[in-house]
C-alpha cells in the first residue's frame, strides 16, 4: 500500500518533490512554454495549503561539465511564483550547506527551488549517496516527474528507499498512470491506436504491446513507407527503412493473427523537395514516382481514417500523420486532430501523448478539446510498451 496525495497530511512535514521543470528557454533565458511547470502547481498548492513545505528538485536541458548559466533553474523563479501567488526561496545548489540552509530556513506553507539535479554527473547515474545526500532535505518525498520516469535516475528512482513509508505520487503522475491505464487495460470498445510519427523502429515495441488490446491501428507518417515498401509498393524517394522491412511484414501477420485492423495510408500528398517551396501532387501510396517523396497522408486516407475514428470510443494517438512542421503537409495531421476533438465532444475516451503529438494538438489549440495530454513523450512510449517505469517501480513498491 502507498499513499495517495489527497490521503496524506504535509503539515509540517519537508517536502521533498521531484518535478518536471525542463522546459524550453530563449537566448534571454525566458521561458518560451511553462507547460510542465503549470502540471506541477496542484501538487505544490496541496503541499503548501496542508502546511508543509515544498522543496523542488528538476533537471534543466544536459549540462555536460557541471554547472551552466544557461541551464541554471534561477531562470524559472519569476514564472513560478507568479504562478503560484508566492515567494521562491532558490538554493544556488541541490545538496550540501547551500540547500541545507535555504530548506532549514523555510516556514510551513513556504515553497523552495534547488539548483540543477544535472550539475552532477551522480545524478544520471543514479548514484546511491548523491540521493541520499537529497533525501537529507526532506522527510517525505513525491514523484511528480512523469517526463522522467523511465530514467533510472538519483532523484526519480534511487532517492525513494530513503522513504520507505513516506513516498508517494503527485497529482500527474497519478494522472498520466490513470489515464495510460485506462486505455491500456480499462479501454472501452472499439479500441483505435493512430500511431504516427517518421519511424517504425520506434513504434515496434508499443504495436506489439497495443495488438492484444486495441481494434485498429491507424498507420500514418513516415513510417507508412516501410509498410508499403515491405509489399513491394514504389515508394520514390519517401523515407524508408529498408533493415525493418521484415519487421513490418511480421507486424502485419501478427496484426491478421490477432484479428486486429492495422490500416495503411491508401494515398499520400507527394512533393519533389523536402520543403514549402515544393511542388506537390496526390497519388496512390505504394505508386509514388522515382524522384518524389510521400509527406503527408491523402485525402482519401483522412475520410477512411475519421470514420474508422468516428465509430471507435476509445483512441490512443502518438505520432504525426506527415510533416505538419511544413504547412503543406500538414493536412492530414490537422484533420485527425479535429476529427479527435469531435470525438471527444461524442463521448469517446480520446488520449494524446508523445512530443510530435503534443505539438501538433497545442499547434492547434485542441489540447482542451481532448481527454488527456500526456506530458511524458519517452516515459509514455516505454510505459505503452510495457516496460515497468523505474519512477513508478520506486513508489509502488516496498
Amino acid at each position: 500500500m502507498f499513499y495517495q496525495i489527497d490521503q496524506y497530511n504535509f503539515t509540517g512535514k519537508r517536502v521533498l518533490v521531484r518535478v518536471d521543470f525542463n522546459v524550453p528557454l530563449d537566448a534571454g533565458y525566458h521561458i518560451t512554454d511553462d507547460t510542465r511547470i503549470r502540471a506541477a502547481i496542484k501538487t505544490i498548492q496541496k503541499i503548501i495549503s496542508d502546511g508543509g513545505r515544498a522543496i523542488l528538485m528538476s533537471h534543466l536541458g544536459r549540462p555536460k561539465n557541471g554547472p551552466e548559466e544557461k541551464f541554471s533553474l534561477k531562470h524559472l523563479v519569476s514564472r513560478l511564483g507568479k504562478l503560484l501567488g508566492k515567494e521562491i526561496f532558490f538554493a544556488n545548489d541541490c545538496i550540501g550547506s547551500e540547500a541545507l540552509s535555504v530548506v532549514n530556513n523555510l516556514k510551513n506553507g513556504n515553497i523552495a527551488l534547488l539548483e540543477n539535479l544535472r550539475f552532477y554527473k551522480e545524478e544520471e547515474a543514479g548514484d546511491e549517496f548523491f540521493a541520499g545526500q537529497l533525501a537529507e532535505l526532506g522527510d517525505v518525498y513525491v514523484n511528480d516527474a512523469f517526463g522522467t520516469a523511465h530514467r533510472a535516475h538519483a532523484s526519480t528512482a534511487v532517492i525513494a528507499k530513503f522513504f520507505p513509508t513516506d513516498k508517494l505520487f503527485g497529482y500527474l503522475m497519478e494522472d498520466e498512470i490513470r489515464n495510460i491505464d485506462r486505455v491500456l487495460h480499462n479501454a472501452q470498445p472499439p479500441v483505435t491506436a493512430i500511431i504516427g510519427g517518421s519511424k517504425v523502429s520506434g513504434k515496434i515495441a508499443i504495436i506489439e504491446n497495443l495488438l492484444s488490446r486495441v481494434d485498429n491501428i491507424l498507420i500514418g507518417g513516415g513510417m507508412a513507407f516501410t509498410f508499403i515498401k515491405a509489399q513491394k509498393g514504389k515508394t520514390g524517394n519517401s523515407l524508408v527503412e529498408d533493415e525493418k522491412l521484415e519487421t513490418a511484414l511480421y507486424l502485419l501477420a501478427k496484426a491478421r493473427n490477432k484479428n486486429v485492423n492495422l490500416y495503411l495510408p491508401g494515398d499520400a500528398v507527394i512533393a519533389d523537395q523536402f520543403s514549402n517551396d515544393a511542388r506537390i501532387d496526390i497519388c496512390e501510396i505504394d505508386s509514388i514516382p522515382e524522384g518524389w517523396m510521400g509527406l503527408d497522408i491523402g485525402p482519401k486516407t483522412i475520410e477512411h481514417y475519421k470514420e474508422i475514428i468516428h465509430r471507435s470510443k476509445t483512441i490512443l494517438w502518438n505520432g504525426p500523420m506527415g510533416v505538419f512542421e511544413i504547412e503543406k503537409f500538414a493536412t492530414g495531421t490537422i484533420e485527425i486532430a479535429k476529427e479527435l476533438a469531435s470525438a471527444t465532444s461524442n463521448g469517446c475516451f480520446t488520449l494524446v501523448g508523445g512530443g510530435d503529438s503534443v505539438a501538433a494538438i497545442n499547434q492547434y489549440s485542441l489540447a482542451d478539446k481532448v481527454s488527456y495530454v500526456s506530458t511524458g513523450g519517452g516515459a509514455m512510449l516505454e510505459y505503452l510498451e510495457g516496460i515497468e517505469l523505474p519512477g513508478i517501480a520506486a513508489i509502488r513498491n516496498k
